[in-house]
């Protein structure tokens, strides 16, 4: 019985798209059970799903990438912050641009902070080094939460791509168990008894992989991107506190 189930797969794929029961995929469709037109239904709407999100996040990463780029030159040919930081505000994609204002904002309450201690308080360098640690934390914070942005969504890629197989198996084992009940009512295992069912199967299985391809290939792309931007923004933000630990430490000297 295998054997000849086998046996029949390509031919119920060929009438399928045209052959002997004629009608096409989409007539196939429409004709499938409810169990099957429910799975290539929630296969659809994952697969836009996604696409959605593959492209949202492309058009993201592009803007945020090209303006982290303009917001860099502007950081190393400036030699006043608060020019960089006004300018900044118009970069609102950039994640070094978002890294950068949260660390000038911390040390603008660094710098108050330090200018109320100094005249009474012998200990500046511990006091500015405290602070430090608080601006090192803040910047790493803002770093995580540009990832955490940066990834939005990209859950629903990996989601899809592990669960869209399993439905679209889901809906292959429920048109081959309609075949063999077609066999079993019809009392033989003729091509028009099992070639509905098989097809159905054979849908299921296919829109189950074509959801899910594009979206593990999406996820990867785009997990290794923001890897990269996260590595680039750890960066700037240790060239930035090093940037302000060398001018508190010319501060703290005179």
């Amino acid at each position: 019985m295998k054997g000849m189930i086998l046996a029949l797969v390509p031919a119920a794929w060929a009438a399928s798209i045209g052959g002997r029961t004629g009608g096409g995929i989409v007539a196939m469709i429409l004709g499938a059970g409810a169990v099957v037109k429910l799975v290539l239904l929630i296969l659809v709407v994952l697969s836009i799903a996604c696409w959605t999100v593959i492209l949202m996040k492309y058009r993201l990463l592009r803007r945020a990438t090209n303006e982290s780029a303009r917001f860099l030159a502007l950081f190393w040919n400036s030699k006043n912050l608060a020019n960089v930081y006004h300018e900044s505000k118009n970069m609102q994609e950039s994640y070094l641009a978002e890294v950068f204002r949260v660390g000038y904002l911390e040390l603008g309450k660094l710098t108050k902070s330090s200018d109320r201690e100094r005249s009474g308080n012998p200990n500046n360098v511990e006091l500015q080094m405290a602070w430090i640690d608080n601006m090192e934390r803040a910047l790493r914070s803002a770093v995580n939460g540009e990832v955490q942005r940066l990834e939005k969504a990209l859950s629903l890629l990996a989601t899809t791509g592990n669960a869209a197989p399993f439905i679209g198996l889901f809906g292959t084992v429920w048109g081959i168990m309609v075949s063999f009940q077609g066999i079993g009512l019809k009392g033989s295992a003729t091509l028009a008894v099992v070639a509905p069912g098989i097809s159905e199967a054979l849908v299921a299985t296919a829109a189950g992989l074509a959801a899910a391809i594009p979206a593990v290939i999406a996820y990867n792309h785009f997990t290794n991107k923001v890897r990269h931007l996260e590595t680039e923004m750890a960066n700037f933000a240790n060239d930035f506190l090093n940037i302000v630990k060398r001018d508190l430490m010319r501060r703290a000297s005179r």
